[in-house]
């Protein structure tokens, strides 16, 4: 595209002794080009600037280049004031002959390469979200068996979701590919996600070892009530037998089989009840208070997540910083 021409016209020209005319009209010329932004902010674009004839041959209208393309790098590193976002490389030019509509026609191509200052990009974006992900890291050293943990991974997670959020409004949608950039805050939410998860996880499996707990010092108590009822039996029944030998001894002999019988009887139950109560106390004897199953589950999935959590996220890290510093596209 060709903007409304703002410089005053130049009503001179240059005539020399060979025929040559020389005329110079400046021009500001926009174009429109692709961007490859798959390494954003890193990237490096490159815009061609193609220069033809419209309707005559190479044998009537011929386009020429004095400069090289150094020549034309110097020129323009030289007539640059100032720049901005974008950092300028080089410039080269290449001439070339093509036949579009059955004639040869001269096509100049001007090449600008420039490159994207990355800076303010690496200090308002990609070290904010880096510094989440060490504040995740900290969650690690948290209580799990308290809410506060899973509420910090959940507030440190929505911050992410606001920089994925300005990232949208800051990257050009004009590539074809996935930006290192996209999988780099992408990756680093999952990992925050499943960091997350693995805490929520955590947390039911101690919030579920507590109630079983509760519901085992129940049953306990309920043992114990009953361990102490069959004391009172034992007692009980211990002073029947005792009596029993007291009647035993004053009764007459007539009545020595009934008495017998009865006293059998009664020293049964009592050896009965005796094994029941040195079972009962062996059992009490044995119970160590201990963590229960599920509060050791827990903490042995919590160890091996953080070093695979951590490891993970190292190599992820390590992957795309090489993608970025490679010099593939």
């Amino acid at each position: 595209m060709v903007e409304n021409d703002k410089a005053p016209p130049v009503p001179y020209l240059c005539i020399y002794h060979n025929n040559e005319v020389e005329l110079r009209n400046d021009q500001v010329v926009v174009s429109t080009c692709r961007m490859h932004v798959y390494k954003f902010p890193f990237d490096i674009q490159s815009c061609n600037l193609s220069f033809k004839s419209v309707l005559y041959p190479d044998d009537e209208l011929t386009i020429t280049v004095k400069e090289d393309s150094k020549q034309l790098t110097d020129w323009s590193e030289k007539i640059m004031d100032s720049q901005y976002e974008w950092l300028f490389l080089n410039m080269s030019v290449t001439n070339d002959t093509v036949s579009y509509f059955g004639f040869n026609q001269t096509l100049i191509v001007y090449t600008v390469k420039m490159k994207r200052r990355s800076i303010l990009y690496v200090a308002n974006f990609l070290l904010p979200v880096l510094f989440f992900l060490f504040l995740d890291f900290a969650s690690l050293l948290m209580s799990n068996s308290s809410g506060e943990k899973i509420g910090f991974k959940i507030t440190v997670l929505l911050a992410v979701t606001v920089m994925q959020l300005i990232l949208n409004d800051i990257l050009p949608a004009s590539s074809n590919r996935i930006p290192i950039i996209v999988i780099y805050c992408s990756g680093i939410f999952s990992l925050m996600l499943l960091s997350l998860l693995v805490a929520i996880l955590v947390k039911y499996l101690i919030d579920k070892d507590s109630e079983d707990s509760k519901t085992d010092d129940g049953a306990r108590l309920e043992e114990r009530r009953g361990t102490k009822r069959c004391f009172n039996c034992v007692s009980v029944y211990d002073k029947m037998s005792d009596k029993t030998s007291s009647i035993y001894k004053k009764e007459n002999r007539d009545s020595n089989s009934q008495l017998t019988e009865m006293f059998l009887a009664v020293e049964k139950v009592s050896d009965e009840l005796e094994q029941m109560r040195k079972s009962l106390l062996l059992t009490n004897k044995n119970e160590v208070v201990k963590p229960g199953y599920w509060t050791a589950v827990a903490k042995r999935i919590n160890k091996i997540f953080t070093v695979m959590y951590i490891s993970g996220v190292l190599v992820f890290l390590c992957a795309v910083f090489y993608l970025w510093r490679s010099d593939s596209d």
